[in-house]
Formats: structure tokens, C-alpha cells, sequence
């Protein structure tokens, strides 16, 4: 639990379902002061006192600069973190997915989560300290079938955490990538498959977003660069209907 009385923001990205309402969750019950970007927002942690809605379309990328500015100076207090969770599923082989899911997969995955980087880090580099996460995928660590769209932004995000990191250390601002495996959450509506339904089968987004808020807790001289998550017993369904 925090013990300061200064408001410091942890910013998360795709702040309204899944992993990113987990984090979310997780950080206010550890009373820190959130900031959650999302297009929508429906669940009723959006009237918790510490709690601050943002409503933005990451996929917009031309509108971004603007309303990240805004953003930006709208904000007088220290930030403590920013995680860029906010993702999209492009699944199939190539020949299948459309032009646009291409351009899309990359927009939001990877683009977005540079352009929100880079108006939040002159913030962190004049504090001299804070943490940016990345929420990567094992599909950023390897290339699957169906996956050249979705896997190529998650490596693009990799590779651009990697640098970045290089570049943040002297700042005292420390990079960080997590690399879930298969998730329980709304990723795997619009697909023709999904998890087992066995506990093991995959991860809940509690324990993600366990696993960044110890992040965030950790000795700031040392940095966690990645961390790959994967379901104790990985099962895939087919779906019926």
C-alpha cells in the first residue's frame, strides 16, 4: 500500500475491459490515483473518487497529437507510470484479413503506444523517474500462423521497448514489457477458437495485473525488462457456434 499523501497518476491505456479494468482495479485498491484511457467506459469503477476517465480512440491516429497534448497539460501532478495496454486482435491468415486489419493491428498495437510515449516522456525524464510498461504478447516472442498481422505489431512493440529502454536509464525513467500467453478476457469473442475452460487453461487479468503492480513496487535501481506469462496447462477449443 502507498503511504504518501502526494497524487501521483498511473495512466492506463484500454482502461475499460479486460486486463486493463483488472489493472485498474488492482491500482486503486492499492490507492494510487488513475487515469484510464479507453473509447468507452461502462463499469462503475468510473465513479471511484481516485479515479479520472479520459475518453480517446487510439485507432484515430491522426487526431492523437492534438488530444494528447491536451492531455498532457491538462496534467499538474508527478505521473507515476504509464502502461500502454490497450490492444487489438487481427487473427487469420494473410490472404483473409482485409487491408484495413492490417493498418489497424499495427495503429493500435504498436503506433498508439508510441505516440502516447512519446507525449508522456518529457514528463518523466523532468521528474527523473517513473515507469512505462508495454503490454506485449507471446506472439511478439514468435510468429504462429493466422498471427502475421497480429504478431508483426507485437514484435514492432518489442523491438521499439528494447530502444527505448536504452535511451530512458540515465533519465531514471525504467522500461518494462509483459508478454502475456492466452488470457481470459473479451480477445477471443470474434474468433473461431478460445481457451479451454479448465482454471489452468489460461491466465486471469488479476494476475497480470498482479504482476505490474509489484512491478511498479520494486526498488526503482532495478528494472524488470520482460516477463512472459503462459497458462499452467495450455488447451485450445474450437469453437461450436
Amino acid at each position: 500500500m502507498r503511504t504518501d499523501d502526494q497524487v501521483s497518476w498511473v495512466i492506463v491505456t484500454g482502461a475499460s475491459s479486460g486486463i486493463g479494468l483488472a489493472l485498474v482495479k488492482k491500482l486503486l485498491n492499492a490507492d494510487f490515483h488513475v487515469l484510464g484511457i479507453s473509447r468507452h467506459f461502462d463499469d462503475p469503477v468510473g465513479d471511484h473518487e481516485r479515479f479520472r476517465m479520459q475518453f480517446m480512440d487510439l485507432s484515430d491516429i491522426d487526431a492523437l497529437p492534438a488530444q494528447l497534448t491536451e492531455l498532457v497539460d491538462s496534467i499538474e501532478e508527478p505521473v507515476r507510470a504509464l502502461i500502454n495496454n490497450a490492444g487489438v486482435g487481427k487473427i487469420g491468415h494473410l490472404e483473409q484479413l482485409s487491408y484495413d486489419d492490417i493498418k489497424v493491428a499495427m495503429d493500435v498495437n504498436y503506433l498508439s503506444h508510441a505516440m502516447v510515449t512519446k507525449a508522456f516522456l518529457p514528463h518523466f525524464k523532468k521528474q527523473g523517474s517513473g515507469d512505462i510498461v508495454f503490454m506485449g504478447s507471446e506472439a511478439s516472442l514468435k510468429g504462429s500462423p493466422q498471427g502475421t498481422a497480429y504478431c508483426a505489431s507485437k514484435f514492432a512493440i518489442r523491438g521499439f521497448t528494447q530502444a527505448l529502454r536504452r535511451e530512458c536509464g540515465r533519465a531514471g525513467v525504467r522500461v518494462s514489457l509483459i508478454n502475456p500467453g492466452a488470457t481470459r478476457t473479451a480477445f477471443f469473442e470474434d474468433l473461431h477458437y478460445e481457451p479451454g475452460g479448465e482454471e489452468s487453461n489460461a491466465i486471469d487479468p488479476a494476475d497480470i495485473a498482479e504482476v505490474i503492480l509489484a512491478l511498479l513496487q520494486m526498488r526503482s535501481g532495478t528494472v524488470i525488462d520482460e516477463i512472459n506469462l503462459s497458462p499452467l496447462s495450455q488447451v485450445w477449443e474450437r469453437k461450436t457456434k
